[in-house]
């Protein structure tokens, strides 16, 4: 399957191909020709599936040809700036010889620059919930207009508390038009928002997380946290290392792992909810153009960062939620190019290992030969696996085994429980 295979317009098609872009990912080959038919859809997709590209690709191709170029047509409506940001790029690159405008808008900068871009005339509008509140209500937008609706990263909405905004965002749109929902999950509440948002949508569903990570190369070092830092610093000398980004599971960590990084000569900058929009933006674009060569995100930070040639992902320290280990990692090895993942696992987050080899299905090879094995670390870690063990164990005995009468009792409520079949 090519792009030329989806009946894509030249100067769209033009504008992949020098973007280096041939073939689609799974979810673009799904997703495109049911949006050029005009359906809703409800797609089921995490970060660095293709999904930016698969609902902007559409979009623009229908808005070729619109007459009226003043107004809004389309709105792109995602949880953070730094997606907003990325998902303009998009717009930029794949909609370079089509005519077309947007404006990205977002809150934490001032608005001028943003008005008088809206002033100009766009015709797609990729917005973050509070500043396109702001905009409405001073009278610099206009949805009225409006043919497309998208809504990104739904499940990341929810999370940080969008989901009222978003309530109060639907009732400024047309009810004539074509909406685009996109979560990584579907909890109640999302398809609950779905279901009042879509009519007779098409589903379209990617592969789950868990699979996409067999072709990256995974290695975990056993290491206590004293010699983190040191583990790091030792691998990052390596020159294979051409560009990573490093995960920490707070923002102070990630401020601290970076001044110890620098002091070491080694320059590394971090992203977090805390930095101001200017600082987040400077460190993702040197990132992004491989100047800087090390960046350290807390997940919030990360969610939405596409990089491309990404060789590797360091977990600095592994994530409590096994998912997210997944989606950490599924940022290396995109497009078909190679990917490595190294984590460092410390005694106290061997049960988070666990779940995570439990959830993508395989052990995750241990490099036992490093400078930093101590033997403190070495002791530290056999009583955690000992541990873990014997509360296995305990579970175990507790669920019941068939020598035991806890068996035979759980089994009997069931039976009792269990509807019985009528005679027919």
């Amino acid at each position: 399957m090519t792009f030329e295979n989806l009946n894509l317009i030249e100067p769209i098609l033009k504008a992949l191909q020098e973007e280096g872009y041939s073939a689609p990912t799974p979810i673009q080959e799904k997703s495109i020709p049911i949006l050029l038919q005009g359906k809703d859809l409800l797609g089921c997709a995490q970060t660095g599936t293709g999904k930016t590209a698969a609902f902007s690709i559409p979009i623009l191709q229908k808005l070729y040809k619109t007459d009226n170029r003043k107004s809004i047509k389309a709105l792109i409506l995602t949880p953070t700036r730094e997606l907003a940001i990325q998902i303009g790029e998009c717009f930029s690159a794949y909609g370079k010889y089509t005519g077309l405008r947007h404006a990205v808008i977002f809150g934490g900068v001032g608005q001028k620059p943003q008005t008088d871009e809206l002033r100009r005339g766009v015709q797609i509008l990729v917005a973050t919930p509070g500043r396109l509140q702001d905009l409405v209500n001073q009278g610099f937008i206009n949805l009225k207009t409006l043919e497309f609706f998208v809504l990104d990263e739904a499940d990341r909405m929810l999370d940080m508390g969008f989901i009222h905004d978003i309530r109060r965002i639907l009732k400024l749109l047309p009810a004539k038009r074509q909406t685009l929902f996109f979560s990584a999950t579907m909890p109640p509440e999302i398809e609950t928002l779905a279901n009042t948002m879509l009519t007779s949508p098409e589903k379209v569903e990617v592969t789950p997380a868990s699979s996409t990570v067999d072709t990256i190369s995974q290695s975990v070092y056993f290491v206590e946290k004293k010699e983190k830092k040191d583990l790091l610093i030792h691998l990052l000398k390596n020159p294979a290392i051409e560009s990573v980004l490093i995960f920490t599971r707070t923002k102070y960590g990630a401020d601290k792992l970076a001044r110890i990084l620098n002091k070491s000569e080694i320059r590394a900058e971090a992203i977090h909810g805390n930095k101001s929009q200017n600082a987040r933006q400077r460190a993702l674009t040197g990132f992004k153009s491989h100047d800087l060569r090390v960046l350290i995100a807390t997940d919030i930070a990360a969610r939405g960062i596409d990089v491309e040639q990404l060789s590797h992902v360091i977990n600095y320290e592994l994530p409590n939620i096994p998912e997210t280990y997944v989606h950490r990692i599924g940022r290396t090895g995109r497009a078909g190019h190679d990917g490595i993942a190294l984590s460092f696992c410390e005694s106290e987050e061997l049960p988070y290992l666990k779940d995570i080899q439990k959830l993508i299905g395989k052990n995750i090879p241990v490099i036992k030969e490093h400078p930093f094995v101590t033997a403190v670390g070495v002791k530290a870690q056999e009583i955690k696996t000992e541990e873990i063990k014997a509360k296995a164990k305990e579970n175990k005995i507790y669920r019941g085994n068939r020598s035991n009468g806890d068996y035979w009792r759980r089994k009997k409520r069931t039976t009792q429980n269990a509807p019985q079949k009528k005679d027919r």
